[in-house]
């Protein structure tokens, strides 16, 4: 079996769906899916919608069936389907019905060995069952976390003759990786249908797979624990809002700092009493390069900071300062170009009498801080990110960036935020 491309669907809306399928045919797509969200959100008329719009290409329907096989597959394959997904973690029997009813429609059978504890021995079973295709699948939601299918995927393809599939996170990079580990069929979703020109992402990757050699790429990408500041410098404060559901946004301070200025660190804490600026001073010579210090001053308006303090970081390579409370000199720090968000701008100070601690937990603009939690910062404002789910939430924000920006291509072609969204059709019922 040749390689396939193998195009996921994975949207809410049909309409949407249907253009971008269109696309990725015309970029030399071999299979288009309708993923299990569309499916969820429009019914098997999406894949009767696929089936006509993509004539002569095969249409896949991931409906991830657990239980009742055989009519879930005859459901799929009269509306067009070619090929209907099945989870391993079922039941023999329903596996096997659903292989009797795919022979019947003239449809074939794909299996998901998502959480499938072994999953090369459960490949030599699912051939014994007659199933036609197995993929290995990492979840989107565990792709934020950094997992990939390329661990598991060579075991499965050594212990199987049947065609094997993979998905999760692949991109023009890493398909070459799948292809070398033993796939046939390369399942990619986000790095074409997140993409403005979805045919010319799909030529992309066509391209890789059929050269067999890499094609970098900067978006699409997983980030791990070592390389998560890049991803953090790539988003903005409204995709981490978005991505971490509005939790982590601090409240009432205000970025003192120039445009297209961006603030990215790990967070120092220092409590203090107003106008008592000794612990934030000490903080600077304790701070490693890279890191934010981040100051509770319990929204104090006697000034804490100052421009001596901001050149003392610049020669400590701290990245920035935020502040509860009040910063002064705010033209010289502007000046400087140093990034600091504080409550109020005051031009009077306190005295260093020594109140506070470094290093506690402590309260910025309503959030919970401890040091090593990471800080980002711009112009709309500031987000808090707990250290253990930094990595998550970084991927996270980069998938609400990406999807931005096929939502803002369909709008240039003449849309609205609104009719692209279908916001009647899909707001909540009460």
């Amino acid at each position: 079996m040749e390689p396939v491309l193998h195009v996921a669907l994975d949207f809410m809306h049909l309409k949407r769906a249907v253009q971008a399928a269109k696309e990725a045919v015309a970029g030399g797509a071999d299979w288009i899916e309708a993923g299990t969200p569309l499916v969820k959100s429009e019914g098997v008329e999406s894949v009767r919608a696929l089936r006509k719009a993509c004539p002569g290409k095969t249409i896949v329907a991931d409906l991830k069936v657990m239980d009742t096989g055989a009519l879930e597959v005859e459901m799929a394959a009269k509306a067009g389907a070619d090929v209907v997904t099945v989870m391993g973690v079922t039941d023999d029997a329903t596996i096997t019905e659903a292989v009797k009813a795919a022979r019947r429609y003239g449809a074939r059978i794909m299996v998901d060995l998502m959480r499938v504890p072994d999953k090369a021995k459960r490949a030599v079973e699912l051939e014994k069952l007659g199933v036609d295709y197995l993929n290995l699948h990492v979840s989107i939601d565990e792709q934020m976390i950094a997992r990939t299918p390329l661990r598991e995927l060579k075991a499965v393809a050594k212990a199987t003759r049947l065609p094997v599939a993979v998905a999760g996170g692949l991109n023009s990079e890493t398909v070459v990786q799948a292809l070398e580990a033993g796939a046939t069929i390369l399942i990619v979703g986000g790095a074409i249908i997140k993409e403005r020109d979805v045919a010319a992402a799909t030529r992309t990757i066509k391209r890789a797979i059929a050269g067999r050699k890499a094609v970098p790429t900067k978006l699409h990408r997983k980030y791990s624990d070592d390389d998560v500041v890049e991803a953090f410098r790539k988003v903005s404060t409204p995709n981490l809002a978005d991505a971490m559901q509005k939790r982590g946004v601090v409240v009432g301070l205000v970025p003192r700092m120039k445009h297209g200025t961006k603030l990215v660190g790990r967070a120092l804490t220092v409590r203090t009493a107003d106008g008592d600026w000794a612990k934030p001073v000490e903080a600077i010579d304790r701070a490693k390069p890279g890191d934010v210090i981040a100051i509770d001053v319990g929204g104090g308006p006697t000034a804490v900071w100052g421009e001596l303090a901001a050149n003392s970081c610049l020669v400590k390579g701290v990245a920035g300062v935020v502040i509860d409370g009040a910063v002064r000199d705010l033209d010289a720090i502007l000046d400087l170009g140093f990034p600091c968000f504080s409550r109020h701008v005051a031009p009077h100070a306190g005295e260093p009498k020594g109140h506070g601690e470094i290093g506690g937990e402590i309260q910025i603009g309503g959030q919970t801080v401890h040091t090593g939690d990471w800080i980002v910062g711009d112009e709309s404002g500031l987000v808090v990110i707990p250290r253990d789910v930094a990595t998550e939430m970084a991927n996270r924000a980069l998938d609400v960036l990406e999807r931005e920006n096929r939502i803002r291509e369909e709008i240039k072609r003449g849309g609205t935020l609104s009719s692209v969204l279908e916001l009647e059709k899909w707001e909540q019922v009460r």
